[in-house]
């Protein structure tokens, strides 16, 4: 009977521990059978706190290990009590022994450790130097503490005491008592206890110890206090001697104290070893002593200290011997470290470093991607960004120099210097990343960095974060997550390029002061530094966050406004758009992390009064400055769809007058067009960045100017059609079509163009035509007052004037009225306007017919006679003499001058007027594309094709640079404003205003020559 219950239980039994998470549930089954022998059978409620650990069979195995070890009576008794009825105790105890099969070990060797797991315990009593040293025999009061003896028994009993706090740790750490950076604070208070203790040791084997001070220096992650459960102890040893005592002697009794002492950690013993003490950190590495004095660590860091050993030094920290020493050293060693960033190239030797390490691991390390500190996304990303920042920064902002990474982190978020969100991220990933590898050396208390790839092991790790569904792949899945998002944030700060800028200036002009700013602007040569200081306290005063990202940007912008023509006006605009973005929270983020936006916008700024009006307008079109994607124009169809969509919206769909308030307010119609017009604004900054920057060409930005400038006049037609129809009560009874003339119909529209037009309409089969006219002229008259309305943005003036008969003519005409004036009266001339007509808006089959019905006019069957042609020389010969101003200077005249826009574009047109019909390239309204026919069909010479060309774009570029310096129109170079000429210079890409003068009168004058044989017909 006996065999059948037993044989009853077995499946029931086995069946829970699998469903408990045991892996191997017929193995556990075997060991509980054989503790149910033995008297020690868990009970339910044990067995499922088993089940709650990490490993649950490693924790049952370790368990009745330990009872066994502990034995029957005595000790064993009261672990078997604690564990009934001490919870606590029991989730501390089985959580150790579910994650780490060394510390389970250590439990077997010693059983009456597991009490430093109990409820209330805490960990061993007093601070662990004094437990540490008390192990090994030394008087934790003395002021240089002698253990008892140096033999085998002194290194086991700290190995004894060393692991008994380590396991007191554990315990707390495992259950969530402790987080991660405490748990490595305390890991390295302990490492320094054991240091400690094990000088200790040493003084009790070196003979005449007393003739020398010895300070111990923490490095890396000792001295950051974030110290691994199994690392190297990193370490620099500073010596000097007593009074009265050889120099050379006390350093080489101190170099034997150290020596011992890192034997006394790094020995082997039957309770192991506790871990390497490495000096390599030192000054020449294992080349150099191993004990130096205080002068000669001063001398070594002034004078040969590499790029690489200043980053080490952030995380000194005296850990142990004399403490009076080990306090002058960092004293001494700290004011250097923080004018290390100031060496010439520091931020790129350190993140050229960087990139020969990784690319080394690379080549070294095949499972590279498995590595928790050294792999892409692993802790060192983490801690080799934030210590760059701290370097650069730090030397300024003295609440950055926390040598704890997390600590040094929150500092640097807190400054501003790292986005809030980037802070969290990374703060969130390092931690999630120690305790993985603390988890990781815990299972055997070996070294190591890696991510295992047993199934088993990843299993344990995955449960040990609390991942029960599962493990493996919720725990690779987070773990993949966070070290993408570290490699992301890592590359974004470690390569930003404000780093270097700011690594470039002086300590004091880094901090921003009052003191420095005055030094700094009056250095710069800006022409109003008190202003230019009162805008820069406007900007940095306070406390805010934002004050403190300023305080940031602004050292490295003011001398990229310096670089611009008008420095002032410069940090001027800056201080405007930083008003007007207030507290967008984006703003400075995006400048701070993005520095190709800073040092665009601090040149749009002190380069352009065009721009940075339509920025103030616009502030948050500085996003835009972000990458050269953003800045290149938008295809006009898709600037249509956004403003035709505008339209639509705002469509009055009521059909009813507006009465009382509602009519005092914007119609519909004007609410739509502010909107287009907003958007042409936008796009206006877009090209005129783009142009300032070299981005784009000069037929590039005449493309996209025209359309901005067709999108926005098609749809305030549209708004307008739609509010004239409302008025009157039914659809618009004629087709209505614009024609874009002059320079909006050649598609080389400037900054401060008008947009010629002519207006054509076409009435609808049975419509009355007068009723027709009324309409179509309504229209025409509200898309005018639509674009002339009040609005923050650059006028788009619709220039009706090239119509027939001029301003005596009818505003809009049918079609067949346009046939007849063109059939009787038209002029020469007006076939000459013919040829930039386009009919770019409106109704798409009356664009159509009236470019048909202009074809005939404007590309003449035969050409043009010689009486044309000569009327055409004498109106070119009247317009120089006429138009041009009185007094200028008549070749810095862009338009009218010699050489000058108007001579370039009168050959494309005569060429036009006299072959077109014949030659079908040249039936084309772009002055540039008119000249390279010409040349295809061999009318005109290369060469002389090429001369008009440069001169043509010299011309437009200039045009097109005074406008966006100035922010008004002139073709005259300015003559009166020495500032603005040198501006318009720079813009243009020369070093000055006389490279630029005789640039343009080279080629305006190798132009005119060609005018003057090709146009003129001279000899």
């Amino acid at each position: 009977m006996t065999e059948s219950r037993t044989s009853d239980r077995r499946p029931s039994l086995a069946g829970r521990l699998a469903r408990l998470g045991f892996t191997d549930a017929a193995r556990a089954e075997r060991l509980l059978r054989d503790a149910e022998r033995d008297g020690d059978r868990p009970g339910d409620e044990l067995l499922d706190a088993l089940g709650g650990t990490a490993d649950p069979d490693l924790a049952l195995g370790g368990l009745l290990r330990l009872l066994a070890a502990a034995g029957e009576k005595g000790e064993g008794a009261r672990l078997r009590k604690a564990l009934a009825g001490e919870p606590g105790t029991r989730e501390r105890l089985l959580a150790v022994l579910g994650v780490s099969a060394a510390l389970g070990d250590h439990l077997v060797r010693h059983p009456g450790h597991w009490r430093v797991l109990r409820d209330g315990a805490g960990p061993p009593a007093g601070p662990p130097r004094d437990d540490l040293l008390a192990a090994v025999g030394a008087d934790p009061s003395a002021a240089e503490p002698v253990a008892s003896g140096h033999g085998p028994g002194s290194l086991v009993a700290l190995r004894v005491a060393y692991r008994r706090r380590l396991l007191a740790l554990a315990g707390r750490d495992l259950v969530g008592m402790a987080d991660v950076a405490e748990a490595a604070a305390e890991l390295a208070d302990l490492a320094a206890a054991a240091l400690e203790a094990g000088l200790a040791i040493a003084r009790a084997e070196v003979p005449g110890h007393g003739a020398c001070r010895l300070a111990v220096i923490g490095m890396g992650k000792a001295g950051g206090r974030e110290l691994n459960y199994v690392s190297d102890v990193d370490v620099v040893f500073v010596a000097e001697a007593r009074e009265g005592e050889p120099e050379d002697a006390a350093l080489r009794t101190a170099a034997r104290l150290a020596s011992a002492m890192m034997r006394a950690c790094s020995d082997s013993t039957e309770e192991g070893a506790l871990w390497q003490v490495d000096a390599a950190l030192r000054p020449e590495g294992k080349a150099g002593p191993l004990v130096r004095t205080l002068a000669s660590h001063r001398a070594y860091y002034e004078r040969w200290a590499k790029t690489w050993e200043f980053q080490a030094l952030l995380k000194a920290r005296p850990i142990a011997g004399d403490p009076d020493l080990g306090a002058r050293y960092l004293d001494t060693i700290t004011p250097i470290l923080w004018k290390a960033a100031e060496g010439e190239g520091f931020v790129e030797d350190v993140q050229e470093m960087r990139r020969r390490v990784e690319a080394d691991l690379a080549r070294r390390i095949a499972d590279a991607e498995r590595q928790l500190k050294l792999g892409p996304g692993g802790l060192r990303d983490v801690e080799f960004a934030v210590q760059l920042l701290q370097l650069v920064h730090g030397r300024a902002d003295e609440s950055l120099r926390s040598p704890t990474t997390l600590d040094a982190l929150a500092a640097l978020s807190r400054g501003g210097y790292v986005g809030r969100d980037d802070a969290a991220a990374l703060a969130s990933a390092y931690r999630f990343l120690r305790r993985v590898e603390h988890l990781v050396q815990l299972h055997r208390l070996r070294r190591t960095h890696l991510v295992p790839d047993d199934e088993g092991d990843l299993r344990r790790l995955g449960r040990a974060l609390g991942l029960r569904t599962d493990p493996v792949g919720e725990f690779t899945a987070l773990w993949r997550r966070h070290a993408r998002e570290v490699r992301r944030i890592h590359e974004k700060l470690f390569y930003r390029p404000l780093l270097r800028a700011v690594a470039r200036l002086p300590g004091e002009e880094a901090r921003l002061t009052p003191e420095a700013a005055r030094t700094r602007l009056e250095a710069l040569g800006y022409a109003d530094p008190a202003g230019a200081l009162r805008h820069i306290e406007a900007l940095t005063s306070g406390v805010s966050r934002r004050a403190a990202i300023q305080r940031t940007l602004l050292p490295v912008m003011l001398g990229w406004f310096a670089d611009a023509p008008d420095p002032d006006a410069g940090l001027l605009g800056f201080r405007q758009v930083s008003d007007a973005l207030g507290t967008t929270p984006w703003y400075l983020r995006l400048l701070r992390d993005e520095v190709t936006v800073a040092e665009r916008m601090a040149w749009v700024l002190g380069s352009s009064r065009y721009a940075t009006d339509l920025l103030l307008r616009a502030p948050e079109a500085v996003a835009i400055l972000a990458s050269d994607a953003d800045l290149a124009p938008r295809p006009a169809e898709a600037l249509r769809s956004e403003a035709m969509a505008a339209v639509r919206r705002h469509r009055d769909l009521s059909g009813g007058p507006l009465h009382g308030d509602a009519a005092e307010a914007a119609s519909p119609a004007e609410e739509a067009v502010a909107v287009v017009r907003g958007l042409r604004r936008r796009e206006l900054f877009r090209v005129a960045v783009a142009d300032l920057l070299g981005m784009v060409d000069v037929r590039t930005v005449g493309d996209a100017l025209t359309g901005i400038a067709a999108v926005t006049v098609e749809a305030a037609l549209h708004a307008a059609v739609n509010k004239i129809e409302m008025e009157m009560r039914e659809p618009l009874p004629t087709r209505l079509a614009v024609v874009a003339m002059g320079r909006f119909g050649g598609h080389e529209l400037g900054y401060g163009s008008d947009a010629d037009v002519m207006f054509v309409h076409d009435p609808l089969p049975g419509a009355d035509e007068r009723a027709a006219g009324r309409a179509a002229h309504a229209v025409a008259e509200e898309l005018r007052r639509l674009l002339a309305r009040p609005a923050p943005d650059p006028p788009l003036e619709i220039d009706p004037d090239l119509r027939p008969e001029g301003r005596q003519g009818p505003l809009v005409r049918t079609l067949a009225s346009y046939a007849a004036y063109y059939a009787r009266w038209s002029e020469p001339w007006e076939a000459q306007a013919l040829l930039r007509a386009d009919p770019l808006i409106g109704d798409e089959g009356l664009r159509e017919r009236f470019r048909a019905l202009i074809d005939p006019v404007r590309w003449p069957e035969g050409g043009i006679g010689e009486d044309a042609v000569r009327q055409i020389r004498r109106l070119k010969a009247r317009m120089e003499a006429e138009r041009l101003p009185r007094g200028v200077d008549r070749r810095l005249h862009t338009k009218l001058g010699p050489g000058g826009l108007a001579d370039v574009e009168w050959v494309a047109q005569l060429l036009q007027l006299k072959h077109a019909h014949e030659v079908p390239g040249l039936r084309t309204t772009r002055t540039l594309d008119a000249l390279d026919a010409a040349v295809e069909a061999r009318l005109l010479d290369a060469g002389d094709a090429t001369v008009l060309e440069e001169a043509w774009c010299m011309a437009t570029r200039i045009r097109g640079a005074v406008m966006l310096v100035r922010g008004r129109a002139s073709d005259l170079l300015p003559t009166d404003h020495r500032r603005e000429r040198s501006a318009v210079a720079r813009v243009l890409g020369y070093s000055g205003t006389g490279e630029l003068l005789e640039d343009h009168r080279r080629r305006a004058r190798r132009a005119r020559a060609v005018v003057d044989r090709v146009f003129y017909g001279a000899e």
